[in-house]
């Protein structure tokens, strides 16, 4: 079971708590944890990733282990640690601004 922590206004448009556990078939990537969480929360579907490209938001950071993976390949396999749920897969809504 694989640990997901939202950001506030994203729990608030799911209706969960601060934390939602999925299951991910196969090799848990960071696709694959998205593709669950929009497949589990519908109403979440384009909030982390664009509609058309699937690609992440510009403000959107995904965290694992402590490391930033918002760069690294969506189909990248995560750290056992996320896989096994002794860590948390963490989505961060950044803030920009002055």
């Amino acid at each position: 079971m694989i640990r997901v922590v939202l950001p506030h206004h994203l729990r608030t448009l799911a209706r969960v708590g601060d934390e939602v556990q999925l299951n991910v078939d196969g090799v848990a990537t960071t696709r694959k944890i998205i593709d669950a969480l929009e497949s589990s929360y519908p109403m979440l579907h384009g909030t982390i990733r664009d509609h058309g490209t699937q690609q992440r938001r510009p403000l959107v950071r995904f965290f694992a282990c402590g490391e930033d993976v918002s760069h690294e390949s969506p189909d990248a396999p995560l750290a056992e640690a996320i896989v096994n749920g002794s860590e948390p897969f963490v989505v961060i809504g950044a803030i920009a601004g002055g």
